[in-house]
């Protein structure tokens, strides 16, 4: 999660309001992401803080993908639209904490009607050239092709795609309102370090954003058992012989061939 997400903020202080929408902003996305039939399964959720984010829920497709449908284009921008459908539908106000949600969406959506000729109403077709700035600093730009009434349809198609996945967002949560506040109990109780991790669990084994144990109890024993004997086996593994010219420095001591547990 470091390479993805950034480290972890572990002194960032954050007030409980913030803690409370951030929590519903998360939910939000999982909730929606497990109900739409095309969207990808949820991995794992936090509220701990990374990089500039204050949150995020990370969702992984179960294989390998080198095609995407309209439709999971348009589950997909709902799901990440699901946490400022949260904040609406919870708190009755939006933040600033979706803006790169909304960045994301209106990329996807902008991509849909200028590069993949999903428009039904400006149909298989491409707008727009793009060339390449060679100079150190530049990005690439975009030189339109297109008139200035094609460019309102755009704008309009655009804006038309991001409202329907919005609203498919909201229906969802309203649907499931109860689920919204069940699966996230009490976050006022919940600790800055609370993390919920799905790692590929089955549709089934997820109700709205909570995981089944897998195993219950004696899952957890065994993971202890086995923790500890990689304990003793550090503990009793021999030391090795100080080098030449290193009698003096200090040795660590290292796993024998078989300390390894499985």
């Amino acid at each position: 999660m470091r390479v993805v997400a950034g480290p972890e903020k572990k002194t960032r202080v954050m007030g409980e309001k913030e803690r409370l929408i951030t929590a519903y902003h998360e939910m939000g996305h999982a909730l929606v992401g497990h109900f739409l039939e095309h969207a990808d399964l949820v991995h794992k959720i936090s509220v701990v803080g990374r990089g500039q984010a204050l949150g995020y829920t990370i969702s992984m497709p179960q294989e390998d993908k080198f095609l995407t449908t309209r439709a999971e284009l348009n589950d997909t921008m709902a799901m990440t639209l699901g946490g400022r459908a949260a904040e609406e539908i919870v708190f009755g106000e939006i933040t600033t904490g979706a803006s790169n949600d909304i960045e994301k969406v209106t990329a996807t959506a902008k991509q849909m009607v200028m590069r993949f000729g999903m428009s039904d109403r400006l149909g298989p077709r491409v707008f727009g050239h793009d060339h390449g700035q060679p100079f150190l600093g530049r990005e690439f730009s975009s030189e339109p092709d297109y008139s200035d009434e094609i460019a309102r349809e755009i704008d309009d198609e655009i804006r038309r795609i991001i409202e329907s996945a919005h609203q498919q967002a909201r229906d969802i949560l309203t649907q499931h309102r109860e689920d919204l506040d069940d699966d996230l109990g009490d976050p006022r109780q919940a600790r800055d370090d609370r993390e919920v991790a799905v790692r590929g669990a089955a549709r089934g084994q997820v109700r709205g954003g909570r995981v089944r144990p897998r195993g219950g109890a004696a899952h957890h024993r065994h993971h202890r058992a086995r923790a500890a004997r990689r304990r003793r086996a550090r503990r009793h593994a021999p030391r090795p012989l100080p080098r030449p010219g290193l009698a003096g420095a200090e040795s660590r001591a290292v796993d024998p061939p078989g300390a390894r547990l499985a």
